[in-house]
């Protein structure tokens, strides 16, 4: 409960203390990835704005991980909103932002534990808080950004966590529009 306040004052002072601006660009497609992640590894990555500082990132992708009992493959699919303040830097394009998504993924796996009862095999679906921070570069049609969604899962396969805490991505983007 006191990380919930806490969060929800976080939210609201960080509100107060920067205005809301909008972005360098409408429209970015490229690449996220997340070396922690056994879920969403490398993802391609759409991100859109649908009002001046609010935007939505769609992904896409892939993920594995070595197990005790054999090495899963997991596809996956997630979509965020990400609310968008500007760190006023010379130049411009530097942005934070904060927001959350959903995420759900599929792992495929033929490995059995030692009762013989498959395991790392089936869905997941989780929720997530996430965020970041964008960055436009000036002159070239390229955004970077860094992010970060701690993920609460709702269900997934056997053996899996039901929190994972250390999904950090990095994504580069081209953009188009403005």
């Amino acid at each position: 409960m006191k990380i919930r306040k806490f969060f929800c004052l976080f939210v609201l002072a960080a509100g107060i203390g920067f205005g809301a601006a909008a972005q360098p660009y409408q429209k970015a497609f490229g690449l996220r990835v997340a070396p922690n992640s056994y879920y969403d590894l490398a993802t391609a990555s759409y991100k859109f704005f649908i009002t001046e500082p609010g935007a939505l990132e769609l992904n896409a992708g892939f993920g594995t991980k070595s197990y005790s009992y054999g090495s899963p493959t997991t596809l996956s699919i997630s979509a965020s909103y990400q609310h968008h303040f500007e760190i006023p830097v010379r130049g411009g394009g530097l942005y934070w932002f904060i927001g959350g998504g959903l995420t759900g993924y599929r792992s495929f796996s033929n490995a059995r534990d030692a009762s013989g009862r498959r395991v790392y095999d089936g869905f997941g679906f989780g929720l997530f808080p996430t965020g970041g921070v964008d960055f436009k570069i000036p002159r070239i049609p390229l955004a970077v950004s860094v992010d970060y969604r701690p993920t609460f899962f709702v269900t997934s396969p056997e053996n899996f966590d039901e929190f994972f805490g250390t999904n950090f991505g990095l994504s580069a983007r081209y953009t188009f529009g403005n």
